[in-house]
């Protein structure tokens, strides 16, 4: 019994290995049998021509299954530290490259590579360019490397929108700008209220002139855009929260001395609208802490009722006077809605083995982010070289390596589009994926890998309730020994932060419908969202360690007798 449990054990550690490793350790268990075979029948002729009988314990010879098993541990030991180190298709990944490709990506010509324009286009045909440079497979529509989709936008309209306040046009967008995405069409007198702190006022019904409130602190976000615009949104969801649920038709805030610094932050930003994905799968809503149960009580505390949205405007500090002697207002704020395209580059590298080449080991990145926006700085470019020109270079990197040398898995790379819009590339290929969802093995989702810390990493996705697969979780344990050797942070895959940094990227879609997936990250900075995030501040030595990590995960995975089961009962929340 013992000897036959030594047998599973050991064979289970012989199946988890790659093919080469199995390959070596097989030959290699040949020769040790043959000798162990050799070795007992030798003892054995020895005892049979003894004819005492009596032979002590410890002289006798030993049974061909414990010499087998013997041979076969000791082999086992020597070749699982052997397979520890890195295939040589990991020479594939330069630093070099991935510095001179992010130089290109990341640069000014880009643009920004925002989604929609003719920048992510640009920045799409290069990419498609160099993976066919590479050797990939193209694996999109019709035979080429694109998967082409619409997003439907919604805003306000600049052509038939109009603000008129005492009689006085305002230009939209730079005397006046909406702050929320609401349409309606509001005219009448005007009702100054101070910082709207007196809730006894009645505003049923009125157009609303307020101060804007200070934020509190706490409120006011340090890892994205400026602090002006930070302290500015936030700011309006304070003033707007005071004032939504008491009937108001309409509300014009004035800003402050700081608002006036973010005012065209603002304004380029929300004339942007809102974005859907036509034919994606639906976005996944995080439920609120707040609404989880308690424990024990089966229980959750009723959602407030919700608001009906109202125009919201935001003016300049130097516009109260004229908003609080000349009280009257028309609004007229009309929503527009078109279709534009983006698209996901696609492409294969085919796996070696013939019963586990239709199953795939999916990297993913995307290539677009914010465009050309306001100025901050003296620049107006907003180049996203770590968001997330960082992983978009360093698959190109993994499949050189792949093309290199495949794996028994196929390896297949995506550069999902219009991520910086809501996830939606990842969201249409969810929804129509080139292959069947059931054959992916694992995805494996850069974000953000070349900043802060050189030691520290995220893998996020590793610990409950986002952890969707411990053996996918595992594998990248593994990896992470063998290459980057990264002190792993949890606090970003907590529920509990409050970035909720695991559900703002491209494999949520995935880990939703039970695909086992990860997520790489560096983590946020202040360079995140603004034209600072440029490809001189990327720390490449640290991006060269992040993309090994993400290639020998997916090399693993590629190579491992068994895909990566979903752990049972998994539920994305």
């Amino acid at each position: 019994m013992a000897c036959g449990r030594r047998w599973t054990s050991w064979t289970t550690s012989l199946q988890r290995l790659p093919e080469e490793a199995q390959a070596g350790i097989i030959s290699r268990l040949e020769v040790a049998l043959t000798h162990a075979l050799a070795a007992s029948s030798r003892q054995r002729v020895k005892y049979d021509h003894l004819s005492t009988g009596n032979m002590s314990h410890k002289h006798r010879p030993l049974s061909p299954s414990i010499l087998l098993i013997a041979a076969a541990m000791q082999v086992t030991i020597s070749a699982i530290s052997s397979a520890q180190r890195p295939p040589a298709a990991m020479g594939e990944i330069r630093q070099s490259d991935l510095e001179r490709d992010l130089r290109i990506l990341a640069s000014d010509a880009m643009r920004g590579r925002e989604a929609g324009t003719l920048d992510e286009m640009r920045a799409s045909m290069w990419l498609a360019e160099q993976m066919r440079k590479i050797g990939v497979a193209p694996r999109g529509d019709d035979g080429s490397w694109f998967q082409w989709f619409n997003m439907r936008r919604t805003r306000i309209s600049t052509t038939t929108s109009s603000v008129t306040i005492g009689g006085r046009t305002q230009a939209l967008w730079t005397a006046i700008t909406p702050a929320s995405n609401a349409a309606g069409d509001v005219s009448g007198m005007t009702t100054f209220i101070g910082d709207a702190s007196d809730s006894t006022l009645d505003v049923r019904g009125k157009i609303v002139v307020a101060t804007l409130a200070a934020p509190p602190p706490a409120n006011i976000r340090s890892t994205t855009n400026t602090f002006e615009v930070n302290y500015t949104r936030a700011a309006i969801t304070a003033t707007v929260a005071r004032i939504a649920r008491r009937g108001a038709s309409a509300i014009i805030i004035v800003g402050d001395s700081i608002a006036d610094v973010a005012f065209d932050g603002i304004a380029r930003t929300q004339m942007r609208g809102t974005y859907d994905v036509l034919g994606g799968v639906p976005r996944f809503v995080r439920p609120p802490l707040a609404a989880t149960p308690q424990a024990g009580s089966g229980n959750r505390p009723p959602a407030p009722s919700p608001i009906t949205p109202v125009p919201v405007l935001l003016a300049h500090g130097s516009a109260l006077n004229d908003l609080r002697t000349e009280p009257t207002a028309d609004i007229r704020l009309r929503a527009e809605t078109f279709e534009t395209p983006s698209v996901n580059i696609i492409g294969v590298v085919r796996g070696t083995d013939p019963e586990l080449r239709d199953q795939y080991v999916l990297f993913s990145s995307h290539q677009d982010h914010d465009g050309v926006r306001y100025t901050v700085a003296g620049d107006s470019i907003w180049n996203g070289a770590d968001d997330n020109g960082s992983t978009s270079v360093a698959i190109l990197a993994i499949a050189r390596a792949f093309v290199k040398h495949p794996g028994r898995r196929s390896a297949l790379f995506i550069f999902h589009g219009a991520e910086e819009r809501g996830l939606l590339g990842s969201r249409y290929h969810a929804a129509h994926p080139v292959v069947p969802l059931s054959q992916i093995a694992a995805v494996l989702n850069g974000d953000m890998i070349g900043r802060n810390n050189p030691d520290t990493a995220a893998l996020l996705g590793s610990q409950p309730p986002h952890r969707n697969s411990s053996e996918l979780v595992q594998m990248a344990i593994e990896a992470n020994k063998i290459t980057g050797k990264f002190v792993i942070d949890s606090l970003w895959d907590r529920p509990t932060h409050p970035e909720g940094w695991y559900f703002r990227s491209d494999h949520v879609p995935y880990a939703e419908r039970s695909v086992p997936s990860l997520f790489f990250s560096t983590n946020l900075h202040s360079d995140y969202h603004t034209p600072r995030d440029e490809a001189q501040k990327i720390d490449y030595p640290k991006l060269t360690r992040m993309t090994q990590w993400m290639y020998m995960t997916g090399w693993i995975a590629a190579n491992a007798a068994r895909r990566p089961a979903v752990d049972p009962g998994f539920v994305l929340r």
